[in-house]
């Protein structure tokens, strides 16, 4: 892959990143250029909001999880647009202690692979030439990471500026951009990140003014100039689990990584989507059902009064698999307690309740070594994911579905469920491990 690159990162979380990714991603595409954009680590809702800012599929690239092939197949979606801007988690050399399949986890990691040179975005807000100092230690940490400069944000007035970058003038680390602060420059959030991008009152408008602040108060030539890399190449993504899936795809069932999609969709699979909050059940010809996580503790009342998906999902499951993912192994459950402590019945096909009543937040990196088939995966086999879900399971009465540890190897007790064909586990799945 000869596509140049970026990555958009940052001393820690909080600082605006987003907001920069999106507004380049917009302000570039507007400038007749076909932007990839990536998202490192593990994460459902910033993708979708890369689409709306840049009219294509943004994938995810983690190095916990994914070993070098599917990096690299992965990375090579962007050969066919002018430029690859990736957005970095947390801050960029953040990730867990143990290495995973590639990496453990960190932006740098993807940065250093990849060859994107990182663009760090500083909130200077409560400091002025201090600012050079948090760059030039990102910078000189690791020196197989490159460096392209930075972006100054919530910048609080013209003298202000003018401090900060005297900082880097005195280091020689570029300023790509100041953006003034802004109290309006924020997305709405929820307990598991930013509101989703189909949510969102005005997205497009609100991207809009974010490019617009970009074009203002940051030099686009220079960033585009300062894109390079682009070590990937073709490869195969995972294969399909089944031939006909049935995919429950709205507000309530969002979260399903699109290098999994796309590798199914190129498999041969068929894909069947379906709304469970229109009442729509899976197709009769599906030969598996998949309920991806997503935000079913918001719609608990429409899914237990959606008899026609309920009767639907229960018809297939008496002679084909159902699995479900976080939110989607809640739907499979007996009931659902919504944080006012209401009780709605779900599906019944497993022996769970699980309450938002009780929350508590469950967190990080897991491996996965199933005991039981989940449709195309076999016994024994062992994958790489991720568990975010603030949920607790009340009652769990089936076998266990898989053995799973966190990135240290500390087992944990969320192993999932099974019941003849159903299967279901708080597990979000990213890539088979070796």
């Amino acid at each position: 892959m000869t596509t140049p690159g970026l990555m958009i990162a940052a001393p820690a979380s909080g600082t605006g990143k987003t907001t920069v990714m999106l507004g380049l991603l917009r302000a570039l595409t507007q400038d007749g250029m076909a932007v990839q954009p990536f998202k490192s680590g593990p994460d459902y809702i910033d993708p979708a909001f890369h689409r709306a800012a840049s009219g294509r599929a943004s994938f995810n690239l983690d190095s916990w999880a994914m070993d070098a092939g599917l990096l690299d197949a992965i990375a090579h979606q962007a050969t066919d647009a002018d430029m690859a801007i990736a957005e970095g988690s947390m801050g960029l050399y953040d990730g867990v202690a143990s290495p995973g399949a590639t990496g453990n986890g960190a932006s740098a990691d993807i940065a250093r692979r990849m060859g994107w040179p990182v663009i760090l975005v500083i909130d200077v807000s409560g400091q002025a030439q201090s600012a050079a100092a948090t760059a030039l230690g990102f910078a000189r940490l690791d020196p197989d990471v490159p460096f392209a400069g930075v972006i100054l944000n919530r910048v609080a007035s013209p003298r202000h500026e003018r401090l900060v970058r005297r900082g880097f003038d005195s280091i020689g680390i570029p300023v790509l951009g100041a953006l003034p602060r802004r109290g309006d420059m924020v997305l709405p959030e929820r307990h598991l990140g930013l509101v989703q991008a189909a949510e969102h009152p005005d997205l497009d408008r609100a991207i809009a003014d974010y490019a617009a602040f970009l074009r203002a108060h940051a030099d686009l030539p220079a960033i585009r100039s300062a894109a390079a890399g682009g070590n990937g190449q073709a490869g195969r993504l995972p294969p399909p689990p089944a031939q006909r899936i049935a995919i429950a795809r709205d507000a309530a069932f969002s979260f399903l990584y699109p290098h999994l999609l796309q590798g199914w969709a190129q498999g041969g699979a068929q894909i069947l989507p379906f709304s469970p909050l229109a009442d729509e059940g899976p197709d009769a010809d599906a030969d598996l059902v998949w309920l991806p996580g997503g935000y079913p503790e918001l719609h608990a009342g429409p899914i237990a009064a959606a008899h026609t998906f309920l009767a639907g999902l229960r018809r297939h499951a008496q002679t084909r698999p159902v699995h479900g993912e976080c939110g989607g192994y809640m739907v499979l459950g007996e009931a659902l307690i919504d944080t006012s402590g209401a009780r709605h019945p779900m599906a019944g096909l497993l022996g769970l309740v699980t309450s938002y009543a009780q929350r508590r937040m469950h967190l990080g990196y897991r491996h996965a070594e199933l005991l039981a088939p989940i449709a195309g995966l076999a016994a024994g086999t062992r994958l790489r994911g991720h568990e975010f879900h603030y949920s607790t399971i009340v009652a769990q009465s089936d076998a266990p579905l898989a053995r799973v540890t966190d990135a240290e190897g500390v087992e944990m007790p969320e192993t999932g469920s099974r019941r003849g064909p159903v299967t279901g586990s708080f597990f979000h799945m990213i890539a088979p491990a070796a």
